[in-house]
């Protein structure tokens, strides 16, 4: 088997990562997001080269998140200039779609249903049905903060603050939204409270829309399945990961946020990222980890599978974990390609 390659992107944000994003078909478009105010468009094909910055898009402030929209060519954004946007990644062209009154944490879009959903931090949903572009996005009222938002086909999944997960249909979101003229009132299909006792710091839906994993600030993982049946709830766990060992306290771990969740579209197997600045694979299915790379540098701040689950993009950064007051990502921003082996990303056996 040949050995896996992994390069760093020559031309890196100049702050902070804040999102990694492949495109829907092709498995060498990249996109980044960052706190230097601007997003970025790569092709990641020539390891050679480091890959080739293609585009960056300016934006008023730092920029929360980004994701693909219909095709390879369409993006969108989210950022503490509070404002949704469309940007058209062939001429460059930026639309406002709409503005939330607080910083935009999370941006996702679904193919199936033309809809983009935006999570902001003034505790609202903003979709978007963007085949009727001349309608009013429709505001949800959240009852907290979002830390985190996750689609599959048939759900969206929304972290918030408290602790609080809701998961919505997304047939009954398009429902609503065609019913109504901007604001209004939709019940969750489930309403939970995350099994992870602190603050949720990323979710990832299964690729197979069967469940979904959350991750918190100490430490932790959870895998939940949507099927409300008491069979399928009872297969719901949690387990710790993403500690080192205490150098001044012996026998004591240093705990370190989960920063980043993403799932392999093929192999259904996941990829967590934390402050400790490693990558780990497991296998949601037989509770098991099967990889974990070497310590990169600094935290791992985002994450993302190719569509053909070739490629994974780490996005790498300062943390907050140490304290620091003066904050720069500059210079020690790196992002990495990790070119998989043919089975890299499998899941194993159960024990």
């Amino acid at each position: 088997m040949a050995p896996t390659i992994q390069y760093e992107l020559s031309q890196p944000p100049t702050d902070a990562v804040s999102a990694v994003k492949f495109a829907p078909s092709s498995p060498t478009r990249l996109l980044v997001s960052s706190w230097d105010k601007h997003a970025y468009l790569y092709d990641i094909s020539s390891e050679e080269d480091g890959g080739k910055l293609i585009e960056k898009y300016e934006h008023r402030a730092p920029v929360l998140d980004v994701c693909f929209g219909a095709d390879d060519n369409e993006a969108f954004t989210a950022g503490m200039d509070w404002q949704v946007k469309r940007i058209n990644l062939e001429t460059g062209e930026q639309t406002v779609l709409s503005t939330h009154g607080a910083p935009v944490k999370s941006v996702v879009y679904s193919k199936e249903h033309s809809l983009l959903v935006s999570a902001s931090w003034d505790s609202t949903l903003h979709f978007h049905t963007l085949n009727t572009p001349q309608a009013e996005p429709t505001t949800i009222t959240l009852p907290a903060k979002p830390h985190s938002l996750s689609i599959t086909e048939s759900k969206l999944v929304v972290a918030m603050a408290a602790r609080l997960v809701y998961i919505y249909e997304l047939t009954s979101i398009l429902q609503t939204t065609s019913q109504s003229n901007g604001a209004t009132e939709l019940t969750p299909w489930q309403q939970r409270e995350s099994s992870l006792k602190f603050m949720t710091r990323a979710v990832a839906c299964m690729p197979n829309s069967d469940g979904y994993a959350s991750s918190s600030i100490e430490g932790r993982v959870a895998v939940e399945w949507f099927d409300p049946s008491a069979d399928s709830q009872a297969r719901k766990y949690a387990f710790k990961c993403h500690r080192q060992p205490d150098p001044d306290n012996e026998g004591a771990d240093v705990v370190y946020p989960v920063n980043a969740l993403a799932f392999h579209p093929g192999f259904g197997t996941f990829a967590s990222g934390g402050g400790d600045g490693v990558v780990a694979l497991w296998d949601a299915n037989a509770k098991r980890r099967t990889r974990q790379y070497q310590k990169y540098p600094q935290s791992v701040a985002a994450l993302c599978f190719s569509c053909d689950g070739k490629y994974l993009a780490i996005g790498v950064c300062p943390g907050f974990e140490n304290g620091q007051e003066d904050y720069s990502g500059e210079g020690v921003t790196k992002v990495y390609i990790r070119e998989l082996g043919e089975t890299e990303a499998k899941g194993k056996a159960p024990k």
